[in-house]
């Protein structure tokens, strides 16, 4: 069964890309084709967030959806490793955040002529209830995220032959060697050439980079796992993890 499906699954992954691609250099008609096929899958995104069945055309949440999935089809990038509809999903939960988050600070406003009324305290203790409920929605859509990010970025090493495992065993002991790797795989990121290079043969310009930044090629091969890695997040969809390399430095 596993056999059949892995190949199922690199097909859909080419005729989306292809979609996506089209759409992108202005194709209207699949750009729409998108839209409409994966309906399905993104109100079920939306649907597990706000923990409700959505129907487009009625649910404010539904056309949120829509809109996060139009707009992640303009700003995938294939190169970032990870597949459009894994994207797709990230930015649908992060837009579905964005709008219950305004709607909780809308809800937070109590209007002054409500505040001599008899109700006005339930009225602020269910204000309150709302809210944490809603915190407490968001951390969990936020570890969930998180750990979808780990998943995601595990496949992409998997490609370069890299385990969590050896970053475990690879990674820079002191804080100075982890900031100049994190230095090197920023002026990496930033040259598309050597961006190329590393996404087309999985492995480090090297001598680009000796160049480049005045690390010894001893040093850049003892790091190569750990470097990469820092790269693949840089330029790809992993707003947790980025978070967490800014601040662990």
């Amino acid at each position: 069964m596993a056999a059949t499906s892995a190949p199922k699954q690199n097909k859909q992954r080419a005729e989306i890309g292809f979609l996506v691609a089209r759409a992108q250099a202005g194709d209207g008609q699949c750009r729409e084709q998108l839209i409409r096929d994966y309906r399905p899958f993104y109100l079920k995104v939306a649907s597990t967030i706000a923990r409700k069945y959505l129907v487009l055309g009625r649910d404010d949440e539904a056309s949120i959806a829509m809109l996060a999935f139009d707009e992640a089809i303009v700003s995938y990038k294939s190169e970032a490793g990870a597949s459009f509809l894994s994207f797709a999903e990230i930015v649908i939960k992060r837009r579905m955040v964005d709008y219950f988050r305004r709607r909780s600070r809308r809800k937070d406003e109590i209007p002054i002529s409500s505040l001599g009324t008899d109700d006005s305290e339930d009225a602020v203790f269910q204000r309150i209830e709302s809210k944490e409920a809603f915190n407490e929605l968001q951390v969990k859509n936020e570890a969930e995220e998180c750990r979808e990010e780990i998943f995601r970025l595990n496949q992409i090493l998997s490609d370069y032959g890299i385990q969590f495992s050896d970053l475990v065993k690879m990674s820079p002991k002191h804080r100075d060697a982890r900031e100049r790797a994190l230095e090197v795989a920023h002026v990496l990121t930033k040259d598309p050439k050597m961006v190329a290079f590393l996404t087309n043969r999985r492995a480090l310009p090297l001598k680009e980079l000796q160049e480049r930044v005045g690390v010894s090629r001893k040093t850049l091969e003892r790091q190569r796992k750990y470097i990469i890695t820092l790269a693949i997040i840089l330029v790809g969809e992993f707003h947790y993890l980025k978070e967490y390399l800014r601040r662990t430095g």
